[in-house]
Formats: C-alpha cells, sequence, structure tokens
C-alpha cells in the first residue's frame, strides 16, 4: 500500500508513520512495527521522525483527538495518521497547509479513502481552534507532561524535588554518545579524527564521546573496523563498575546486543560468558563481537534454568543487566510510556527477584555480582536489592558510586537513567 505514494513525498512519510503508531496503539512494539515497514535508508529518517515525534507527545495528541473527534476512532491506523499530522502541524507551523494535504492524500490510501474527509475536517478544526485546544493542553497533567498518569504518580513519589526535569528529560531527543575502543586508539587521538570528518562532539569520560548532533555510523571513522560502538554514557558505567581483572571468569547474563560485553573486553582479557534468552538477539552480540574483534562464548538459554547453560564452575563477576520497565530511556523508546501498565513493574519485578536468585548460585565466594537496570522505579532497583540481601545472608552490598551503596542515574543532556548496586558473596 505505502508504495503506490510517491517514496519522497510527506504522504509517504504520514502514511508509514500511521501504520507504525497503529501498531503501537495495538500493542505493538515501536521497533518491530518500524522493521515490517521495510523501509528503505532514504524513507526511514522521515518516517521515524514523524513516529518518534508523535508518540512522545502521545498524551497531547491523544486529548487533541478525544476534543476533536465526536466518537471514538476505531481504526488504530486512521488515528495513528491524526497524532503523526498533529505533530508536525506543532513541529512545522510554516507548513501547516503541505501537513493537511498530505495527511488527506496519506488517508486517501486507508480502507479506499473513507476517511479522507474526517482527516481533513479535523485537522482543519485543530488549525481553527488551535489557540483554545493548546490552551486546555496546558491545563490537563497527561497532555502537558506527555506522560501516563500512574508514571507521573510513581516519579512524584521518587523524586519529589526533580520529577519535572525527569519528564522533560524524557520527553526529549537522546544523545548520541560513543564508546571508543581503547585496544585500537586513543579517545584524545579518536575525538580529533572526528573533528578532522565534520563530525563535532565533546569528550565527557574516559572512552564516552558525546555527539553534539547524531550522525549515521557511516560517518564514524573507522566504525566497520571496530575501533569505535554507540552506547549511551550510562550504559558506559557498568564495565568500570564490575572491575573484572585479567583472566577471570566473568558472565554477562541478559547480554544481548553485547554492548556491556564488548566493553568488559576492551578493557581487560577476559574469560566471558554472554549469555541471552533470545537466539536472534543473541546473534547481535556475535555479531557486534566480531566487528570489534574480540571474543567470548555466546550461549541461547533463560539464565534462570542453570541446567540448561550452566557447566557447574562458578564465575568471578557477573553483570545482571535484568530485563526491566525501561522508564530511564523512554526517550528512546516512546512507545513504552504508553505501552506499560501499572501492574507490569510488579511483573518485571518478580523476574528479576528470580533471576539474581539463579545467578547468586553460579558466583564463586569473594565474587561480586553488579544488578542494573535501565529503571527510574524503586521497585525494580532500591527495593529489589534489599530484598534481595535479605534473603541471602552471604551477600553485602558494595560502594558503588562514591560512598553510595547504589546508584541511581536519571536523564540529562550526557546520559539515560540507569540503576546500579554491587554485590560481593561473603
Amino acid at each position: 500500500m505505502v508504495q503506490r505514494l510517491p517514496a519522497e513525498s510527506l504522504a509517504f512519510s504520514l502514511h508509514a508513520a500511521a501504520q507504525a503508531i497503529g501498531a503501537v496503539i495495538g500493542g505493538r512494539n515501536l521497533d518491530a512495527a518500524l522493521a515490517a515497514l521495510k523501509l528503505s535508508a532514504a524513507t526511514r529518517p522521515a518516517v521515524m521522525d514523524l513516529a518518534y515525534g508523535a508518540l512522545r507527545r502521545y498524551g497531547r495528541g491523544d486529548f487533541f483527538l478525544a476534543r476533536l473527534v465526536e466518537r471514538p476512532l476505531t481504526d488504530d491506523t486512521v488515528r495513528g495518521l491524526l497524532l503523526a499530522a498533529f505533530y508536525r502541524l506543532e513541529a512545522r507551523p510554516q507548513d501547516a497547509h503541505t501537513t493537511v494535504d498530505q495527511a488527506v492524500s496519506a488517508a486517501g490510501m486507508l480502507a479506499r479513502g473513507k476517511y479522507k474527509a474526517l482527516v481533513n475536517g479535523v485537522l482543519r478544526n485543530f488549525q481553527r481552534r488551535r489557540d483554545e485546544l493548546v490552551s486546555a493542553a496546558a491545563g490537563d497533567e497527561v497532555a502537558f507532561w506527555q506522560h501516563p498518569r500512574w508514571w507521573l504518580e510513581r516519579l512524584r513519589t521518587a523524586y519529589p524535588d526533580r520529577w519535572p526535569e525527569i519528564v522533560a528529560a524524557g520527553n526529549g531527543h537522546p544523545p548520541m554518545t560513543l564508546r571508543v575502543n581503547t585496544r585500537r586508539v586513543t579517545t584524545a587521538d579518536f575525538h580529533a579524527e572526528l573533528a578532522r570528518a565534520g563530525v563535532a562532539g565533546s569528550v565527557i569520560d574516559d572512552v564516552a564521546i558525546r555527539l553534539d548532533k547524531p550522525v549515521p555510523v557511516e560517518r564514524l571513522p573507522g566504525f566497520a573496523e571496530g575501533r569505535v560502538s554507540v552506547q549511551d554514557r550510562g550504559a558506559q558505567q557498568a564495565a568500570p563498575l564490575l572491575d573484572a581483572r585479567p583472566g577471570m571468569r566473568v558472565l554477562d547474563a541478559c547480554a544481548a546486543p553485547g554492548g556491556k560485553a564488548a566493553h568488559l573486553l576492551e578493557r581487560v582479557d577476559l574469560d566471558l560468558t554472554a549469555l541471552d534468552a533470545d537466539d536472534t538477539r543473541a546473534a547481535r552480540i556475535e555479531d557486534n563481537l566480531r566487528r570489534l574483534g574480540l571474543g567470548a562464548e555466546t550461549k541461547v538459554a533463560d539464565c534462570r534454568d542453570l541446567a540448561a547453560w550452566w557447566d557447574g564452575r562458578p564465575f568471578e563477576r557477573i553483570l545482571a543487566d535484568v530485563p526491566c520497565s525501561a522508564s530511564g530511556v523512554v526517550r528512546r523508546h516512546p512507545d513504552i510510556k504508553w505501552l506499560r501498565r501499572p501492574g507490569d513493574i510488579a511483573g518485571f519485578a518478580a523476574t528479576q527477584a528470580e533471576i539474581v536468585d539463579a545467578l547468586w548460585q553460579t558466583l564463586a565466594p569473594g565474587g561480586t555480582m553488579l544488578y542494573a537496570t535501565c529503571s527510574l522505579f524503586a521497585e525494580e532497583n532500591g527495593v529489589q536489592v534489599a530484598a534481595f540481601v535479605a534473603r541471602h545472608p552471604d551477600a553485602q552490598r558494595l560502594p558503588t558510586h562514591g560512598e553510595e551503596h547504589e546508584w541511581q542515574l536519571t536523564p540529562d543532556v550526557d546520559q539515560d537513567g540507569f540503576y546500579y548496586a554491587l554485590l560481593a558473596k561473603r
């Protein structure tokens, strides 16, 4: 269906974005929805801008829809088209005429054109009532903060003084941060190479360079040769915190796509096992290690099922980067805010407890396990770790950040939201 519109047209991008947004409304992951469209490299950026922008502002767009459409829309793709159009009308008001015209053309591709008049009427009504609607949205909590109400309540409780800045960061665009492979090149030398290639950025950590603007990886000098990787600065804290020494037997228990495992191996030579439950995602671990010229044993298994993968030899270091709500990375995955439900947090917490209880059996006495999430919610972080220590008398919490026994990173200009706690086995 999408191919019948000119690929370079805004109508094409709006139609494709509508399909992706509609799939998310129906409960599908945004990455999977975009992949299903099989977009070309030329068309993907414009579609992603519309889909990501509309989903970041979903609470606002949904607020507008409720006031502009008399009856709830039953077609999720039409709903997605209107949300994408609202986003563009607000982001590029100078192109309002083009946006409406092209949205109507995109609507012509849906259900044999039966929604063209509706889309045209809704968008023109939005333009006429814009001031009134924007004023009303400012007084609505979900429309103004662009997060679900239950999510806002949790953030207020956990971060009473800082929740507005956390929410604002979650609505923004994420930084593109690089991790320099110092086996191949120094951070300073690679930073200079970037400048010569016309890519501006700042060194923000030992191996981290934050770019002023995102660029395709093809523009990064030596990317294909493994001299640099893309990894958020918050995620880059795992390897130094785990402090694996040369020759140690190390487990990365939920390793895909392999960024943290690769960082561990870039620092020192290790006997590393990278484990993941998904065979497709596990293949990405091997691809990333191969590009970087690194080696590890990759296994596909549920880490809780020790009989399926563990040979009985204990590990000296374990990275338990457990599945979580991903509430700290919503600016990268804006669909998460709207796909998650309040009850999901307890489900994640139960899975996390099962994982760390199982992994603890494989840790050698005197060894350490780093518990990590990309969550902002205490139930998955501090509460989880405190409960674990209460269950395991041989577990000792170690300083993770200065003298603190846990480190909660919140999203800002340099990094996403992450949580770390280091546990030693007596």
